[in-house]
């Protein structure tokens, strides 16, 4: 086995078929084919499953894929270093942010970063999928989850919060909740995962209560959600971040002010792969959103610090 070897399983596995693997390495399918069955029987073990239209690791073909992925960050990385000296930081980034978070939150974060580094090139996915960075080459990914994936790096950015809140006119109309449970029979608008029951989860003191939610309307598009909410539609279960200065204002009214609500999982974790050496650009970009979710815990709407999770 050889470096050229676990670079085309690498080109493979992030390209997630052969044919587009072939144009990736500007060879035809057959050639990538035959090279791939060749690794195959020197490893004497079966590294790729196919489909006609996909192609996944097997547990041996995923140690390898991460092997050689690392490889090739590094020769990247020292390859960059020499390019660099002396020049501004260059390179690219290809970053998936949640679309409720990467745009009320990080967007101006990442806007920043582009102006103080203009030659770094930003390729910026909103997305709240979770999905395989290895399948996606996306470099750095920002989710909100119970549990992050093992196969990955996960740097806990903070905790979520969760506010129910409705306009004043629906307040006005079917008045206010006195508690979680009521929200089970009364219009919800929120995001939700197809195929399951939507769990909230709301804390007081010592209390803890689940509520099983039946929504109205359901998007994973924030800002339609806040319309929705705004247009006195129903009541919104949100993170705080896409509703706190319409509350801070008046627009909208917060409900349940006493508990503290949960949906979906609480954490926000950023995931990359495990590398030893990343490229200095992606380097770059996980130290600056360390440093500005940690500027988000100052008593902003964003993110509570990690250590919030001990009170609930």
């Amino acid at each position: 086995m050889d470096t050229k070897s676990l670079t085309l399983l690498v080109e493979i596995l992030d390209a997630g078929n052969l044919s587009e693997a072939a144009r990736r390495l500007k060879m035809t399918r057959a050639n990538v084919s035959y090279h791939l069955t060749q690794l195959e029987r020197s490893v004497g073990m079966q590294l790729v499953r196919r489909t006609t239209r996909h192609v996944e690791p097997t547990e041996v073909g995923l140690k390898l894929y991460q092997h050689g992925r690392a490889i090739r960050e590094e020769l990247v990385a020292a390859r960059e270093s020499i390019d660099t000296l002396g020049k501004t930081p260059q390179g690219r980034v290809r970053l998936s942010v949640p679309s409720g978070y990467g745009q009320f939150v990080m967007q101006p974060w990442l806007l920043a970063f582009k102006q103080q580094y203009p030659d770094i090139v930003l390729d910026v996915l909103f997305d709240n999928s979770v999905e395989d960075l290895l399948r996606n080459e996306v470099d750095i990914a920002v989710r909100i989850m119970s549990e992050p994936p093992q196969n990955l790096v996960a740097r806990e950015l903070g905790q979520v919060g969760y506010v129910a809140c409705a306009s004043p006119e629906y307040v006005a109309r079917a008045g206010v909740p006195q508690e979680p449970a009521a929200l089970s029979h009364l219009p919800v608008i929120c995001a939700a995962v197809i195929g399951r029951p939507l769990r909230l989860s709301a804390y007081r003191g010592g209390t803890r209560e689940h509520v099983i939610l039946e929504p109205t309307l359901v998007s994973r598009n924030y800002p339609f959600q806040r319309a929705a909410v705004q247009a006195g539609i129903g009541i919104g279960v949100v993170p705080d971040y896409v509703v706190h200065e319409d509350i801070a204002r008046g627009d909208l009214v917060q409900l349940l002010p006493q508990w503290r609500l949960s949906i979906y999982g609480r954490g926000m974790y950023m995931l990359y792969m495990p590398n030893r050496h990343h490229p200095r650009a992606i380097a770059m970009m996980i130290e600056y959103i360390l440093a500005r979710a940690q500027e988000a815990h100052e008593g902003r709407p964003g993110l509570l610090a990690p250590a919030a999770r001990a009170a609930i």
